[in-house]
Formats: C-alpha cells, sequence, structure tokens
C-alpha cells in the first residue's frame, strides 16, 4: 500500500502543473530498446533498481575499464569493487557515514556555512556554484583527512581535473591532446603534491579516524590512497556542489516551496530536498555489464550485455511515482520500499555510502542562505554536462545578498 509520512505543505502539491525538471537530457525511447551506441537501455524504476541490486552486473561507467585493468597491480577503487572486498570496504567505511557520525560533523560544517555566508554578505553577491563547491569539498576533506594542505584552494585542483571533457560511457573514445595530456597530469600532480601527499605523511605520525588513514592500515600505496581521494572527488564532492546549487535556484525561484522549506522542520525540509533530487539526480546515467545471462522484466539479455540505465527516467516512472511524477511534490505517495529520492544515490551494494552525509551539509547550508529575505538572483546559471559522471553542471549562478538587511537571518 502506498504510504505518505508527510503533511500537505500550506501552499499545496504539486506546486504547478508542468514538467519541474531542470536538467532534463535523456527521454523515453518509445520502440527502441538500445542508444545508437548499441547500449541496452534500462529506463523503468524496476529494470533500474534491479540492476543496480544485483552483484553480477558491475561497474562499466566511470572509465571503469581503465581503473580496473589488472595490468596496473593495484586496488581497484571502492566503486568498482566486487564480492568480499568490496562488503570489507565497505563495512569498515560505514562508520564515517553513519547518521551518528554525521550529526557530529554538524558543528564543523556550521562552522563552514557561516563562514562563507559572511563571506557572501561582506562582498555583496557572489557565484552560488563556488560557495557550494568549497563547502562540498572541505566537509568531504575532513571526512576523507585530506585537511593537511601545503596550500589553500584545493577545491579548484579538483575541479581543474573533474572539468575535463572525457566520457565516462563504456566504449567511449578517450579524445586526447599532448596538451589535455600536460594539463590534466599536472592538475593531478598538483593534487597530489599539495593535499593528498601532506595527508598520508600527517596520517602516518599520528593516524585518525579518517579514510586515509583506514587505507594505510591496509598497505595501500601513495598512488592507490591517490586513486581512492579521486574517486571521492569525482563522485561525492563535485555531485554535492551540484545538487545544493541546483537546489537553491529551484527554491530561489519558487516563492511558496522556499517558505515550506524554510520554516519547516528538518524531516520536512529533508522530504523537499530529497524530491528535488528525485527530479534531478546529479548522476543522470549510469552503466552496469552483465556477468551472466539475465532476465530483466521479462526479457532474456545474454552475459557481456552492457547496460545503460537512466537513472532521471526512472525516477520519474509513473507506475511508481504516480501520474505527477514530472512534478515537485515532496509528500508524495510512494510504495513500500521506494525511498524519497527514487534511485538518486543509487541503490544496493554500491548505494552512495554518503548520502546522508549529502543532504545534511545541503540542508544546513541552504537554511542559513534562504533564511535572509533580500537574498536575489543576479544571474541565472548556464546548465551543461559532466560527462565523466554523466550529471549536470550548473554555472555562474550569482545572488545578492543585502548589507543593510537586519539579523532577521541569522539562525541560532
Amino acid at each position: 500500500m502506498p504510504q505518505s509520512n508527510l503533511p500537505t505543505p500550506a501552499s499545496g502539491c504539486p506546486f504547478s502543473g508542468k514538467t519541474e525538471s531542470l536538467t532534463r537530457r535523456y527521454d523515453r525511447l518509445s520502440d527502441e530498446n538500445t542508444d545508437p551506441a548499441g547500449l541496452t537501455q534500462a529506463q523503468t524504476y524496476e529494470s533500474v533498481r534491479q540492476l543496480l541490486k544485483d552483484d553480477e552486473a558491475p561497474q562499466a561507467g566511470f572509465l571503469a575499464k581503465f581503473a580496473t585493468d589488472p595490468t596496473r597491480g593495484m586496488h581497484p577503487p571502492v566503486l568498482y569493487m566486487q564480492g568480499d572486498e568490496h562488503t570489507e570496504m565497505r563495512r569498515a567505511t560505514a562508520r564515517y557515514f553513519t547518521p551518528t557520525a554525521v550529526n557530529s560533523y554538524a558543528p564543523m560544517i556550521a562552522g563552514l556555512c557561516d563562514e562563507m555566508l559572511g563571506e557572501l554578505h561582506s562582498k555583496g553577491e557572489m557565484n552560488l556554484d563556488d560557495l557550494s563547491l568549497r563547502l562540498a569539498v572541505e566537509v568531504a576533506a575532513n571526512v576523507v583527512g585530506l585537511n593537511s594542505s601545503l596550500l589553500p584552494g584545493m577545491e579548484k585542483r579538483i575541479e581543474a581535473f573533474v572539468s575535463t571533457g572525457m566520457d565516462g560511457a563504456p566504449g567511449a573514445v578517450i579524445k586526447s591532446s599532448p596538451l589535455r595530456n600536460v594539463s590534466m597530469g599536472g592538475s593531478v600532480a598538483l593534487f597530489f603534491g599539495l593535499d593528498v601527499k601532506p595527508a598520508i605523511e600527517a596520517r602516518k605520525k599520528a593516524p585518525k579516524d579518517d579514510l586515509i588513514s583506514y587505507l594505510l592500515e591496509r598497505k595501500y600505496s601513495d598512488q592507490e590512497i591517490l586513486t581512492e581521494c579521486i574517486t571521492y572527488a569525482t563522485a561525492g564532492m563535485i555531485t554535492t556542489r551540484e545538487f545544493i546549487t541546483l537546489a537553491a535556484y529551484q527554491l530561489l525561484q519558487r516563492p511558496e516551496l522556499r517558505a515550506d522549506y524554510v520554516h519547516g522542520t528538518e524531516k520536512e525540509r529533508h522530504a523537499i530536498l530529497h524530491e528535488l533530487l528525485r527530479l534531478d539526480p546529479v548522476v543522470t546515467m549510469l552503466y552496469r555489464k552483465a556477468e551472466k545471462d539475465m532476465e530483466v522484466e521479462g526479457q532474456q539479455y545474454p552475459a557481456g550485455t552492457t547496460f545503460a540505465l537512466n537513472i532521471q527516467t526512472a525516477n520519474a516512472d509513473p507506475a511508481v511515482m504516480g501520474d505527477d511524477a514530472d512534478e515537485i511534490c515532496p509528500h508524495r505517495k510512494l510504495p513500500r520500499g521506494v525511498q524519497a529520492q527514487g534511485l538518486a544515490f543509487g541503490d544496493g551494494a554500491h548505494r552512495c555510502p554518503g548520502a546522508f552525509l549529502a543532504i545534511k551539509e545541503s540542508d544546513m547550508f541552504l537554511r542559513r542562505l534562504l533564511m535572509w529575505n533580500d537574498l536575489e538572483i543576479v544571474r541565472h546559471p548556464t546548465i551543461g554536462s559532466n560527462e565523466i559522471v554523466k550529471g549536470y553542471e550548473l554555472r555562474g549562478l550569482r545572488v545578492r545578498l543585502s548589507r543593510q538587511q537586519n539579523n532577521q537571518g541569522a539562525i541560532a
């Protein structure tokens, strides 16, 4: 039976009668089940969830062929691990992302939020996507252990190697040039030399309860630790940055939804954020490769089939989300077992471990930001894409915060 845990917001639901996704890239294919690259499409909620939960359909995107190449002689990053090794790694690192652990980070997150909003108030206006990048990187850096950098500006060093234009889809031709190779190699080298290596040396001298210390316990090499840090930077920090920007933009344009968010309980605020994430999952496409013959929604597929999992259309599947699946409705009734954000955080063994942390830090920043009545959009963002993670990028969202506003925007 459908279930609803939240009351209808005062402003009503849905908030308008049109499609509310800002970043819809992939439409359903009416009759065909393969795309031009020959990948088999999974577009319904049930087919996507089945593939995400199948341990014999491992990761095939995010440059998986390169990352799992056995000739490299390295541990594969956790994003690509399978079986017992993956289970052990996830069990050992889960303690960094439990609700209790995340709540312990709250004072640190609050301090960062207040510092950044103080800077916005002082300057008068700033790009919100720059602030969200700094917040996402600094929060994750504290969890990973990347807080011994030799120079400030780690967020820009991470952005430099993530925004390369490379295509993470299976079989994609990696277009390169000597200039790009030098640029990307230089960006990674700076990240390693200024951020990762100092953290490794600091943890060797004084281990802490963080990811880098754990990897050192497992005798990971510097190169393997660098690879894990790049994975967390790409799959964690950058995605949270995009969601914070997306949510802020949606809420700033919808006064009623913004009012429900700002004045709601934490549970109600998180419901709104989950609904926005359902409509605009940061990673819109995932890939899996069948290691055995398998059946998906009544169709047989041979071993070796590579599936393109359309997270965005699965999250708007009316069979699961209702006839208003394309509209913003934070209190929508959902079948038992279906989460409010749909499959935006994945599912199965590789479900995003930092899901609760991402929502918590987003909420702490956005509520502080949106409490300011005089906050306004100065420039709307451009909406682009990041082909490594198959996600969207919002750039240039510039906001203004009045210097004359009184303290009614502050949160105790």
